[in-house]
This record gives structure tokens, sequence and C-alpha cells, in this order.
């Protein structure tokens, strides 16, 4: 099962080398990482995707919580969060194909970003399921390369984890 961790640090360097030596030196895998300042520019936002393929989360947590420059961690399940990633893509395009390309990045809620003689670059921003569903669709045009974020995550309703 897939944990989302959403972990609020102090603002200055290092801090991410401290998290990312953490889940190294234990041998735990990240699927997805992103950092981001937030409303308080002391503070960031560490977002963790993990796979808690053997009941490691409750010592990943405990872990972090250790580092001294963690002020606040929360695991989500996915049912309490909206979660989105950012994919940009390029596809082999040519006159005939780049209708259909364009059409079928709209009804995939993708927009066209750059169009040169011989390809389309796609911007969606979704959930990794339908970035993938994307990647699908476009993938018997020739995909010339792919780029994605890390995930990033907000509580749903008024939750918000904060520093109090």
């Amino acid at each position: 099962m897939k944990h989302t961790l959403s972990v609020l640090v102090e603002n200055h360097a290092g801090v991410l080398s401290r998290i990312s030596g953490l889940f190294a030196r234990r041998g735990f895998n990240i699927d997805s990482l992103a950092v981001g300042t937030t409303a308080d520019p002391a503070v960031s936002c560490v977002t963790i995707v993990v796979d808690d393929k053997e009941n490691e989360i409750e010592q990943i947590n405990k872990q972090l919580n250790k580092l001294i420059d963690v002020i606040k961690l929360k695991d989500f399940v996915p049912e309490e969060i909206v979660s989105r990633e950012l994919m940009l893509l390029k596809v082999s395009a040519t006159d005939q194909s780049r209708s259909r390309i364009a059409e079928l990045a709209s009804l995939a809620g993708a927009k066209v970003a750059d169009i040169t003689r011989s390809s389309m670059t796609l911007e969606c921003c979704d959930t990794p399921d339908r970035l993938e569903n994307l990647l699908e669709l476009m993938r018997p045009f020739g995909l010339k390369r792919v780029v994605r974020t890390g995930t990033i995550a907000l509580e749903k309703g008024n939750e918000q984890l904060t520093i109090d």
C-alpha cells in the first residue's frame, strides 16, 4: 500500500540531504519526493510517497520524527487527501497525427505546451493513474521524452497540517 507522508521541516540547507540519507541508510525506497516552501518561508513541506511492502511505515515515521529539522509529520491515507503530479511529455507528431494527438490530450485533460514540425510537448497535472492513462494513449505516436514531478498533496476539507 502506498503511503503519502507530509513532513513540515525547517527551511534551510541540508534538510533534504538528512531526510534522504535516513531512507538510504535504512534501505527504504522513496517512490516520490517533492519539496516546496509553505506560507511561512521558514518552513518547507516535504511530500514523500513510499510503498509499505514490509510494514516499514511505522519505523519510517519514528525515524523521521527523530530528525531535528522535522517540525511535524502526518501519514495520510488516500481518502484523506487530494494529490497531484505534473507530467511533461514530448511525442512524435506529423501533419497527419497532430490533430489526433491534440484531441486525445484534451480528452485526457492535458494541454499542448509546444509544437514543432516533428513533435508536440504536452503538459498534464493529475493523479498518477490518469497520467499513466495519458502515456498509454500517446505511446502509439512515439514517446520522445517523459518527465514527471513528485506527488504533492493536501488534506481534504478543513483539516490542515500546521506547526501548532
